[in-house]
């Protein structure tokens, strides 16, 4: 859980009317969520979690010289000059496999047949690959070797050599991938499955780390319904809950969707309140506004008392578009976090980029918790048009430099939100932008 009561207003705006800067709002959400309280998880369970500590290399990798070809183990000088004309002619003293315990010996005029990932024997200084011998068959060069089950003489006899190795050759050395005392992972890594391939290699079993925080994501209207439902009078299906969760699930957290809620307001408090005990953050979307069924704010505004100091949402407005009325907070003994976002769908979805997402990075510890942003040419049939003092923010698709405009900038256009990878941002100052010129741009994806 968050380990402080947010504050709820970072200065002092009074008036109903005043509207928010998005920096205001965002900076007052990252002002009060904290990062979780680490704990040891097995390596499986940490997947998609935080660091907390440096990793050190307790043994270097590979931790022996091994080979990196199936082949034969033989002395350089052996296997000078060797050619098809004229191939060295070795004896074989036996097979080299991976974790096999006791090595041979390879001698003068030796070979030991070796398997990718075997100890490099004793007096072995270059592995010759299979393809390179007649496999001790006598026939000339050989694709690969026969399964020894097949064919176990071939671990003895000879074998015919037909070109030189150079000293080390198709020899993954001591150490060359990390080494004893190295540095694997820093603190502030996520885990994915490389890094847990990773800890697995260096022999950790439980890594110490932040916990991916767990969000509920809830939606509210006496409108909404089930995907697959048939669709009544007045009714639409719930897309807002899905594309929260999606989105909460991509940012890291382990997101739990909540079916939509009729517009009652203690409905939606008990509901919430159940929620509480599996969330590390909540999400409401819908019911934010100043409509008479605006159930979360009817709902929210008033939930703090006397045993809870501190708990409480504040609804706002703020200077962008879309995504105007927003509501933050906390709720419940925990003082658990809970962002109201507005209910139109691509209002929800800028407001999760913006304030969610972000909140969920803190929760788990990240430095770096925003998009990544970049300027690009505005490439558009004409000018793009933005009422003043808000910072609108625009879908659009961004490639090598350029970004294009996909739909409206109507807060229900859904299906311009699914071909869009960026935000084109336009500032607060700005009423029109050009085709041709340079602007900011959000990178989604």
């Amino acid at each position: 859980m968050s380990s402080a009561a947010p504050r709820v207003t970072g200065q002092d705006h009074s008036g109903p009317d005043h509207l928010w800067s998005v920096e205001e709002h965002l900076e007052d959400i990252l002002a009060t969520v904290r990062p979780l309280e680490p704990i040891e998880l097995h390596l499986l369970d940490a997947q998609g979690c935080v660091l907390v500590e440096d990793i050190t290399v307790p043994v270097s990798l590979p931790p022996f010289d091994n080979s990196s070809m199936d082949g034969y183990a033989v002395r350089v000088a052996d296997v000078a000059g060797a050619s098809e004309e004229f191939p060295a002619a070795l004896e074989v003293v036996g097979d080299v496999a991976a974790g096999q315990a006791e090595l041979l010996h390879v001698g003068p005029g030796q070979a030991a047949r070796i398997m990718t990932g075997a100890p490099l024997p004793p007096g072995a200084e270059t592995v010759v690959p299979v393809e390179w011998t007649d496999g001790g068959l006598g026939e000339g060069p050989v694709r690969g070797m026969r399964a020894r089950s097949l064919g176990p003489e071939g671990a003895t006899g000879h074998v015919h050599v037909y070109r030189p190795a150079e000293a080390r050759a198709h020899v993954r050395a001591k150490g060359s991938d990390v080494k004893a005392g190295d540095r694997a992972l820093e603190a502030g890594t996520i885990l994915g499955p490389p890094q847990i391939g990773l800890l697995a290699a260096i022999g950790r079993g439980t890594v110490r780390v932040r916990p991916r925080p767990r969000v509920v994501v809830l939606s509210t209207g006496s409108e909404l319904v089930q995907p697959d439902a048939e669709l009544g009078t007045g009714q639409i299906y719930d897309s807002n809950s899905f594309a929260l969760t999606a989105a909460a699930r991509d940012a890291g957290a382990i997101a739990y969707r909540v079916g939509a809620v009729a517009d009652d307001a203690e409905t939606l408090r008990s509901t919430i309140e159940d929620q509480l005990v599996r969330a590390d953050l909540m999400v409401t979307t819908g019911g934010v506004s100043v409509g008479a069924y605006d159930v979360v704010k009817e709902a929210l505004s008033h939930v703090a008392d006397e045993d809870e100091a501190g708990s409480g949402i504040e609804f706002r407005k703020l200077a962008m578009q879309p995504g105007k009325p927003q509501g933050f907070g906390s709720i419940g003994p925990d003082h658990t976090p809970l962002l109201a976002l507005p209910g139109n769908p691509v209002s929800s979805y800028v407001s999760f980029e913006l304030f969610v997402r972000p909140a969920i990075r803190a929760l788990m510890g990240l430095p770096d918790v925003h998009r990544p942003t970049t300027r690009a040419t505005l490439a558009a049939d004409r000018a793009l048009t933005s009422p003043k003092g808000r910072r609108q923010f625009l879908r659009g698709t961004y490639d090598d430099g350029r970004v294009t405009p996909v739909g409206g900038a109507g807060s229900h256009l859904v299906a311009a939100l699914a071909h869009a990878d960026a935000l084109i941002v336009v500032p607060e100052d700005t009423e029109s932008v050009e085709p041709g010129a340079e602007v900011e741009v959000v990178l989604l994806g």
